[in-house]
């Protein structure tokens, strides 16, 4: 996924997960790797809550020869979170197995490419950011989104309320923490000309940040100002998605996949959405079963995220009544395309209309 906050992922950090995003992500990506600083948690922790969480998930799953119903397999960006909610929600209350559908949310993590899992059919579906498949496709991977689960991205740059860094063009002279090779991160520092900022790497964690007033780093709008805010710290992010770079957080699968079973993606789409509709009006039962599947979260931070997504309208988009909810822009998906062209990170052009599909959203 497209350069995920440090909450999000440590490949796209979370998120989402989520390069961007998660949530990420990065990962896109949300912030186990947070909860980890504050939990003292260990390599070898965090080994074992990615089996356990695993093992959980695949408790909470039944196999299709039980239900009669199709199996499917969600790769998540990130062990789960609340912005996974809407998938969460659709699951518990049952919206995929009314159309038929087994699904299984598998849970991501540092070591995960969701791409990949995808592509070589070991899920059917994945979490990740438009960018990023399109980044992917340049790669010679065979994906193609479905349908956006956030129309802007919540990666961004966070600094204290009362910095005098009003707008990323006010980074210059300053030191930035941000992961190395993000792509966002280069749109930036084109964009504004940022050649007097001093780069270091981004920790999974709000320690420096707490610390020196003047520090910035990469965030999730969702994620970080929550853990600044238990140190007593009032904070901003520039958000990505103002500058320009604006990819969607979206569900993809593979060119195969869609064309053998279209109808089954139009079930898993259709139920997906009616998932997070219901998310932004109530997390609670999304919330029950992420906290049981990742009991390194807490209930503050979830209604933190879940306030976030909601009133940042990360989800729905600007449009108040919803109806943006899903939706993809082919103009868009054809300005990011040029900005990755135009950045080099897809040095062999195609055409970026293969890269989603508007068959079960309509555009924007």
């Amino acid at each position: 996924m497209a350069n995920r906050s440090t909450a999000a992922e440590t490949d796209n950090s979370l998120k989402m997960a989520s390069d961007g995003g998660v949530w990420g992500t990065t990962r896109l990506e949300a912030s186990v790797l947070l909860c980890c600083m504050r939990r003292l948690v260990l390599p070898a922790t965090r080994c074992f809550l990615a089996i356990l969480v695993t093992l959980l998930a695949a408790g909470c799953h039944r196999s299709s020869s039980e239900t009669g119903a199709t199996k499917i397999t969600l790769q998540a960006d990130w062990y789960p979170q609340p912005e996974h909610g809407g998938f969460y929600t659709a699951l518990v209350k049952g919206y995929y197995r009314d159309e038929g559908l087994d699904v299984a949310i598998r849970p991501g993590g540092p070591y995960v490419t969701v791409e990949q899992q995808v592509s070589a059919g070991a899920a059917q579906f994945g979490m990740g950011s438009s960018d990023r498949t399109l980044e992917s496709i340049a790669d010679g991977q065979p994906l193609v989104a479905v349908v956006a689960t956030m129309q802007h991205d919540p990666q961004g740059v966070m600094v204290r309320k009362d910095s005098p860094i009003r707008s990323f063009a006010d980074l210059n002279g300053h030191t930035v923490a941000v992961k190395t090779g993000s792509t966002w991160w280069e749109y930036i520092a084109k964009r504004y000309q940022l050649n007097n900022v001093r780069e270091v790497p981004a920790m999974m964690n709000v320690a420096n940040f707490v610390a020196d007033p003047n520090y910035v780093q990469q965030a999730f709008a969702t994620s970080e100002p929550f853990f600044a805010k238990q140190a007593g710290i009032e904070t901003r992010v520039l958000l990505t998605s103002d500058a320009g770079y604006s990819p969607y957080r979206v569900v993809f699968t593979t060119r195969d996949f869609l064309a053998q079973h279209p109808e089954t993606v139009a079930k898993f789409v259709r139920a997906s959405m009616k998932g997070w509709r219901d998310y932004l009006a109530d997390p609670k039962p999304a919330h029950d079963m992420i906290a049981t599947l990742n009991p390194a979260l807490n209930p503050e931070w979830m209604d933190f995220t879940w306030r976030a997504l909601r009133d940042g309208r990360f989800v729905t988009g600007d449009d108040p009544s919803g109806s943006q909810l899903g939706q993809m822009d082919p103009a868009r998906w054809n300005t990011m395309y040029q900005q990755l062209v135009d950045l080099k990170v897809i040095g062999k052009p195609f055409d970026p209309a293969t890269a989603y599909t508007l068959q079960f959203v309509a555009p924007k």
